[in-house]
């Protein structure tokens, strides 16, 4: 037992001494409001939406904190003709490569019409010329996180390495054989890695590693948390085979990948969420369109929170 032990200790040590990051950013409680822009402009995925800034969040109590934990709320009062009110936070700061943790406690639930994601990309001038990186993702009553890169032309991945399903390899957004905007896309093998049934079991642990050699994710249910993931020391190399593994010599990743924002945002049907309305069982029976759905049922949308511990963001 003392052997155990004196062992676990030095290998604990190693891993410290060895760890490959620093932290950049810690976005947390009171703090958390300044690592982000409130977003008040029209969705871009052309969601049924409005984004509401800074001040109309704080009335409405769209945003709130308590303690270390912030709170992205929905409106789930009103009716909502003209789209439901939400918040879109985008980082102040433009990043390029790196390894960012989100610990969630709560995450919009499982809800047709809903689209909650955390994800970054490059200018939006130029998408996708400098890609964009889906973190989390999920669309209606999905409760796997779906993981995707989306680029210009050129960027292709493997598809090893993973946990997840491999849905698609081509990360261009025009791939043929592949749906529109599709990307190169990774479904998380655990069934309970987005929405609803997250909650009950407080959430997880989401983390992205981005190199110049690819890009990989992790979840980590509540339970099963790395404690290396704690503290300001976050070594991957002992995390084990990450859920999405977006790598290969078919991708210059320093080329596809350039001046991230970090967003974090819940908008509703848009472009994904209209499209496969009339195909998804449950929901197509709720209402004629996503859009009718979510204008006319406020309450649907009681869970549809984030309920966020803490942003960090390490360089290398």
């Amino acid at each position: 037992m003392h052997l155990q032990n004196t062992l676990y200790v030095a290998l604990s040590s190693a891993s410290l001494a060895t760890a490959a990051y620093t932290l950049q950013d810690s976005c947390i409680g009171s703090s958390f409001q300044n690592c982000f822009d409130f977003y008040s402009g029209a969705d871009p995925t052309n969601g049924f939406v409005r984004y509401q800034n800074q001040t109309e969040a704080l009335a409405q109590g769209l945003y709130q904190v308590s303690g270390n934990n912030v709170y992205l709320n929905v409106d789930s009062k009103n009716a909502a003709p003209n789209g439901r009110a939400s918040l879109r936070l985008e980082s102040k700061k433009m990043y390029n490569r790196g390894l960012f943790i989100l610990d969630v406690m709560h995450m919009p639930a499982s809800t047709c019409g809903s689209w909650p994601s955390f994800w970054s990309f490059g200018p939006e001038k130029t998408w996708p010329a400098n890609g964009e990186i889906d973190i989390i993702e999920g669309i209606h009553d999905s409760t796997r996180n779906a993981m995707s890169l989306h680029t210009s032309d050129g960027c292709t991945i493997t598809g090893t390495g993973s946990t997840g399903t491999v849905k698609t390899k081509n990360c261009y957004i025009n791939a043929a054989g592949q749906t529109s905007n599709a990307g190169c896309g990774v479904d998380d093998k655990s069934a309970s890695s987005f929405g609803t049934p997250l909650n009950p079991k407080f959430g997880g642990i989401y983390a992205m590693q981005w190199t110049s050699t690819g890009i990989k994710i992790w979840f980590f249910p509540r339970d099963s948390i790395p404690y290396n993931m704690y503290g300001n020391n976050p070594d991957p190399s002992l995390w084990g085979t990450p859920s999405a593994n977006f790598a290969g010599s078919g991708c210059d990743f320093n080329k596809h990948f350039i001046n991230h924002k970090l967003v974090i945002d819940t908008t509703f049907c848009g472009d994904w969420g209209n499209a496969v309305w009339a195909s998804n069982p449950v929901c197509s029976k709720k209402a004629a369109t996503c859009n009718e759905y979510v204008a006319n049922n406020p309450s649907a949308f009681a869970e549809s929170y984030w309920r966020i511990n803490y942003l960090k963001v390490f360089k290398e």
